[in-house]
């Protein structure tokens, strides 16, 4: 969350001369509601079911960069779909970092809570685990803009 997956992932997919995708605003676009409106009306397993379905469905696509959001990684079939399917790339992310991004973006249904920054540090706990499981390269995003981590990714991606 607030890892700059939006941001690197569009300079990415402008490099590569392919689409770019972000599940979380496919979802909205498709149903014509907002992420938080879905969390208040649904839950967050009512969404989590949505974004199951709509990353099966964008994983099959060719010569996409495909941005998720954080909570994707949970699920066993989003995790085996991202990896068999593409090229998974972790952005790890301080949290003092992703806090900072994140402090006054009120579309972030689980950071809506009197301490962000404890559920930040929570939702790591278990999600980085997961994400290092999945991806096939980590990528540090302390060190320089989106645009330089986008090119850095490039370079890495032509070794794998």
């Amino acid at each position: 969350m607030g890892a700059g997956k939006t941001t690197i992932g569009r300079y990415l997919a402008e490099m590569l001369h392919w689409h770019f995708l972000d599940s979380d605003h496919e979802i909205e676009a498709r149903t014509g509601a907002s992420i938080p409106w879905i969390f208040d009306k649904e839950g967050e397993e009512g969404f989590r079911r949505r974004e199951e379905s709509m990353i099966a469905e964008l994983t099959r696509l060719r010569h996409v960069v495909l941005a998720t959001g954080g909570g994707a990684i949970l699920r066993q079939s989003n995790r085996q779909n991202l990896h068999q399917r593409g090229t998974v790339i972790y952005l790890d992310t301080p949290v003092s970092m992703q806090l900072e991004r994140t402090a006054m973006d009120r579309n972030r249904p689980l950071l809506q809570t009197p301490n962000p920054e404890q559920r930040l540090i929570d939702l790591l706990r278990v999600r980085d685990p997961l994400y290092r499981e999945t991806a096939h390269l980590v990528v540090p995003t302390t060190d320089g803009c989106a645009r330089d981590l986008a090119q850095r990714i490039l370079l890495s991606l032509s070794t794998l």
